[in-house]
């Protein structure tokens, strides 16, 4: 085991808690799990392997509920996914330098806490009223997320999502949907991507544990209905948590300042 038995069992309270939060606002977790996971172990390889499989394991569940409900509809999300798909691909089979994946990886985790705040002060703002764009800013917004999704190990959704609600691409539970469905197919794309890589790295006990937990947590998160109680503080409370971590992980890890 490369965690000792009690550090690993808080890791699993708070993948539990995160898969739960998360999965109930459309989300995978994938940020956070990055987060917590620094605090605990030192190989990025790692670290971006568990992060995937989790993120994988949650919106799997969320993906197949938004279509069973006729949330999503395939022929929509298909620009974003296919310019997403070989991107994320393309990101995670980089074979980054332990140093400059802990500056990518703290920058993403300070620009998604970022993008998470800023998406809660839209929340009362009238959004019914949807734009036309062109197509071409599908494939570019899709190929951009993508890429980043692959680098730093996460389905990209936290990103999409609050780029999406503010250009008023479609209805929030139709975008929260597309962000599901985002996370999913690009996890799958970095996860075939580690592995063509040799750089899929997941230690059983650690896994297979984290695994069970988010399963457990996603679950329940999308059966009950935490966005009506207090999803804009939950998103508020992770932003801040995944800032802290995120401005750590850039300055001591990344940096090496400390």
């Amino acid at each position: 085991m490369l965690i000792p038995i009690e550090q690993l069992v808080l890791l699993c309270v708070g993948f539990f808690i995160i898969a739960t939060l998360y999965s109930s606002v459309g989300f995978g977790g994938g940020s956070s799990y990055l987060a917590l996971l620094t605090l605990f172990l030192s190989s990025f390889f790692v670290i971006r392997s568990i992060a995937l499989v989790c993120n994988l394991v949650v919106v799997s569940g969320s993906t197949y509920l938004y279509f069973k409900n006729g949330h999503a509809k395939l022929k929509d999300f298909l620009p974003f996914v296919l310019a997403s798909i070989p991107l994320a691909f393309i990101g995670a089979s980089f074979r980054l330098k332990e140093n400059v994946f802990f500056i990518i990886l703290g920058s993403s985790l300070i620009l998604s806490a970022i993008v998470l705040s800023l998406q809660t002060l839209n929340v009362k703002k009238p959004t019914t009223e949807i734009k036309e764009y062109p197509n071409y800013l599908s494939y570019v917004l899709g190929a951009g997320i993508g890429f980043l999704s692959g680098l730093v190990g996460i389905g990209g959704g936290i990103f999409l999502a609050p780029v999406l609600n503010h250009l008023r691409w479609d209805k929030a539970i139709k975008v929260a949907a597309l962000a599901s469905f985002f996370i999913l197919v690009n996890s799958v794309s970095g996860l075939f991507g580690l592995i063509t890589s040799n750089s899929l790295s997941l230690p059983w006990i650690e896994t297979i544990c984290l695994v069970v937990a988010v399963l457990l947590g996603g679950q329940l998160g999308i059966r009950i209905s935490l966005k009506k109680l207090s999803a804009n503080g939950i998103r508020r409370v992770t932003a801040l948590l995944v800032f802290i971590v995120g401005i750590r992980v850039l300055l001591v890890n990344g940096l090496g300042l400390f």
